[in-house]
């Protein structure tokens, strides 16, 4: 059954939310946790949406922290030199084409060279405001990205529609006090204002007063 949502803005994350980029990040995690005997599912649980530092702070909490911001940045040069099966979440392409003319910006823990691997790889444009690694001092499920990108937009934090895959991002999203659309088949169990497993459903109709997003 579809609804809709009346919003002024919209904020979309880029790991598994417009891109598809699962097989690498696995991939390059796993292996960074091999040597340190991490239980893979742990590692998995952990990485998605958050900054590599972050990730690598919880799952190594004994550890100096900049030995952590050494590794999270070799993390980054080898995932923007790794995007081997990287595509697009099905309707990422339509929906940035219809937001061209409305507010919206990326936010992602991706620092801005990841953040243009991976969306050229998937043949999908940059919106014009981004959010990366490098604007913020917090990750995610830290809302700050999601306040700055609404702030930078002139936007209220209240009529901001944020789209999010990961548990982490889904906090930061509902944190910052917006409508939070969760993406994906592993994304309801993470208590979003809404869920559809990918973007096909998701259509925009202009009104005076913002726009409209029906979810179909």
């Amino acid at each position: 059954m579809s609804h809709t949502i009346l919003a002024r803005a919209v904020l979309l994350d880029m790991d598994g939310t417009l891109v598809d980029s699962t097989a690498v990040v696995e991939r390059l995690w796993l292996k960074w946790a091999e040597p340190h005997r991490l239980d893979p599912q742990r590692v998995l649980e952990v990485v998605h949406g958050r900054q590599g530092h972050q990730s690598m702070a919880i799952l190594l909490p004994e550890r100096d922290h900049a030995i952590n911001l050494v590794e999270n940045q070799e993390m980054l040069d080898r995932e923007s030199g790794d995007v081997e099966g990287v595509v697009a979440i099905g309707g990422a392409q339509e929906l940035l084409a219809a937001l061209e003319k409305h507010p919206h910006a990326l936010v992602t823990s991706a620092n801005v060279a990841l953040m243009t691997a991976r969306m050229d790889a998937a043949g999908l444009t940059v919106p014009q405001l981004a959010v990366t690694a490098e604007s913020v001092t917090a990750s995610k499920p830290h809302p700050e990205g999601f306040l700055k990108a609404a702030s930078l937009l002139g936007v209220d934090p209240a009529d901001c529609v944020v789209f999010e895959d990961s548990p982490a991002g889904i906090q930061a999203g509902l944190a910052a006090g917006m409508t939070v659309i969760g993406v994906g088949p592993l994304a309801s169990a993470h208590a979003p204002t809404s869920a559809v497993d990918d973007l096909t459903s998701i259509a925009i109709v202009e009104r005076p007063d913002g726009f409209e997003l029906t979810i179909g």
